[in-house]
């Protein structure tokens, strides 16, 4: 059968608020519109006002979150000309600059990124997040008594900008070393009594820099940990201070190897504790208790202005939503909006004013319990590097040998990680895997009902989705080793199964979501295979299996093809050995032939190759069917052009592994033909 290796969480290129990035075009020659904001805004930044350099800032904030905008900034130098504003004698133009630079990176993509880092903008932004820190403590002077805006809003602009940076650029991550930019991260952590918002900014700032950094890992000290730990000691349950938490816990499993061995088994029970908590949250009862609370508050306040009424026609302001046109003024619930736009138009920001209470609190939920997964992710998961490509191969059990008949030195990444067993005890101890199966069936009915029904409330869907999909990555990482009991018992596992298998159908949107249908065929591939492992009677119905694999065969993400044809092989093999089980061999067998002759891509028909030889291998089921669908005949047809395929395209097209396991699979192809003929000789 076709083996998978254990999936690590790394981020793809998201902007740290969740969207992924979409990568900007260059353009090789962009022909000058007059309409174009791009040079007027950038001119304004020159002014002598510091108005008009605030606005032009919170105006390019705008414009960029059009990506077809951020070429015509590009080429103007933009970062450039932003950059030195991070240090304008103004507080608030550098607040819009920040602002500005944090959207352009979030928005352009990992190659904007690039480009910011070496236009030297992290000097700059080095400078700012020293002196915001150094200021921290400082009593406001008179001229800042009355503004809203802080120090600390300027320094959490900043770390998000930091953030962006080093989330998309690894030389972004390589100066932050070099720059001790670590200290003032864990200075923003230490603000969380007086300013969550900053706390979260910079825990996901270090959440992001620690990871596969060994280089900052071999320079921690104790302090670092005495503050992470503090937080994990903390004792708050808002949901913000959950996120908090989990993040911290994150950025202790990226440090754990400068830890002594007796450290880290204590610090293993500390982030199990954190993450069982955070994903015992039901999220299908608090997002509906926070909304009738913000309901209940709206509804409340609503009945206070309408007292006031009179005075506010009187007053020279305007509605918190509103903008005035020249933009100097704007404001979204009484703050700058630091360049985000309607969550009608995009989500780009992700920030929520500060009065939406209880809609930051069920986002940082939903947030919380996706890190929380991608940790235990990662947790589950061995520290080899990653491959790529890993999930588009496949092996055969009957080969041993690669093309060059020299024995397959790469075995060791064919096995399914085994956890040590103190960890495996900790996750366990702390029902890790029941609360994993919980999030894979997530979310509620009802309280998807509620969000699409609300609009302010819809921006929860997709973290939800997203929350769904960790689990189900995590899920497929854990099945191997974790045993049948503590994953619910046989008739558990059925359960879960037959979840998965209808999660396919959901929806119209899920069957072009590719990788939540790479997270649930995985999930599905390695829970049957650990059924069948088990001897667990198979749930799905003939017609359930067949409409499962149809779907996701037609995917164009060669894993999910993959995932589907090894979902036929696992049910197949296992049906093989029942009694009255030939007319389902028979569709099986078909759908595999049908894959193997038809599928461009050598991978997806190896697999398809490698299912029927452990479908069509042995017992009585097995060699009617075969005879039924002209199994050996077919075979021998489409032999001919698989080999010659491979000669082919092989070297061009696939990895040296994948080339190792295609040549396996055609070596048995021949074998299992001649096994085929003596059948028929009998």
């Amino acid at each position: 059968m076709g083996k998978t290796k254990n999936t690590k969480f790394k981020r793809p290129p998201f902007s740290p608020d969740g969207l992924a990035a979409t990568p900007v075009k260059q353009v090789v020659e962009e022909s000058e519109d007059e309409d174009s904001p791009a040079a007027e805004l950038l001119d304004k930044l020159q002014s002598p006002s510091a108005d008009v350099r605030e606005y032009a800032c919170a105006s390019i904030s705008r414009v960029v979150q059009q990506s077809q905008a951020i070429p015509g900034f590009l080429q103007r130098d933009a970062v450039r000309k932003i950059g030195p504003l991070l240090m304008d004698r103004s507080l608030l133009v550098r607040e819009t600059a920040a602002g500005a630079l944090r959207n352009l990176s979030a928005c352009g993509g990992p190659g904007v990124c690039e480009d910011m880092v070496r236009q030297d903008v992290l000097t700059s932004l080095s400078a700012l997040l020293r002196e915001c820190c150094a200021g921290f403590d400082v009593t406001t002077s008179p001229v800042m008594k009355g503004q809203k805006h802080t120090v600390e809003d300027v320094t959490n602009e900043a770390v998000n900008l930091l953030w962006n940076l080093c989330e998309s650029s690894s030389t972004a991550v390589s100066v932050f070393n070099k720059s001790g930019l670590l200290d003032i991260l864990l200075h923003c952590l230490k603000r969380h009594p007086q300013n969550m918002e900053l706390a979260i900014s910079a825990a996901h700032c270090l959440h992001t820099v620690t990871e596969d950094n060994s280089e900052l890992v071999c320079n921690v000290n104790s302090g670092v940990f005495g503050i992470l730990d503090n937080i994990l000691s903390t004792t708050h349950t808002s949901m913000e201070y959950t996120l908090l938490r989990t993040l911290a816990a994150g950025s202790l499993w990226n440090l754990k190897s400068s830890l002594s061995s007796a450290q880290q088994s204590q610090t293993l029970t500390a982030l199990a504790a954190t993450l069982s908590h955070c994903l015992m949250l039901d999220a299908g009862v608090l997002i509906p208790e926070l909304w009738h609370a913000e309901s209940a508050r709206l509804s409340k306040e609503a009945t206070s202005a309408t007292e006031s009424d009179h005075t506010d026609e009187r007053s020279e302001g305007h509605k918190p939503e509103e903008m005035e046109e020249d933009g100097r003024d704007e404001k979204i619930n009484g703050r700058k909006p630091k360049g985000q736009m309607s969550k009608t138009k995009s989500d780009i920001s992700d920030l929520l004013p500060r009065d939406r209470l209880e809609l930051r609190e069920a986002k940082a939920l939903m947030s919380a319990q996706q890190t929380s997964l991608e940790i235990i992710v990662n947790m589950c998961c061995s520290d080899e590097p990653s491959d790529d490509e890993w999930e588009e191969m496949s092996s055969s059990d009957e080969s041993e040998m690669c093309a060059d008949g020299m024995a397959d030195t790469n075995s060791s990444l064919f096995s399914p990680l085994c956890l040590s067993a103190e960890l495996h005890t900790i996750l366990l101890n702390h029902s890790i895997p029941q609360q994993v199966l919980k999030k894979a069936e997530f979310p509620s009915a009802e309280v998807l009902e509620l969000c699409s029904k609300h609009p302010s409330w819809k921006c929860l869907l997709k973290k939800m989705h997203l929350v769904q999909c960790r689990a189900l990555t995590c899920l497929h990482n854990i099945l191997s080793s974790m045993d049948t009991e503590s994953l619910g018992g046989a008739s558990g596992l059925q359960a879960v199964a037959l979840h998965l298998s209808t999660l396919v159908f959901s929806s119209a949107e899920v069957l072009k979501d590719e990788e939540f249908l790479e997270a649930v065929t995985s999930a599905l591939r390695s829970l049957l295979q650990i059924m069948a492992t088990k001897n667990i009677p198979q749930c799905m119905t003939p017609h359930q299996l067949m409409s499962f694999c149809e779907a996701a065969t037609s995917c164009e993400l060669v894993s999910v093809r993959v995932n589907a044809l090894a979902i036929l092989g696992i049910t197949g093999s296992s049906l093989a050995k029942e009694k009255n089980t030939e007319d389902t061999l028979r569709l099986i067998g078909n759908a595999l032939l049908n894959v193997a002759t038809k599928d461009t891509n050598l991978v997806v028909c190896g697999e398809a190759l490698d299912a029927l030889f452990d479908v069509f291998a042995d017992g009585d089921e097995a060699e009617a069917a075969g005879k039924n669908i002209n199994l050996l005949s077919s075979l021998k047809a489409l032999q001919p052009g698989f080999r010659a395929k491979l000669r082919k395209e092989g070297r061009g097209k696939y990895s040296p592994d994948q080339l190792c396991v295609l040549d396996n699979i055609r070596i048995n192809l021949k074998r299992f033909i001649g096994y085929l003929e003596n059948l028929q000789r009998k």
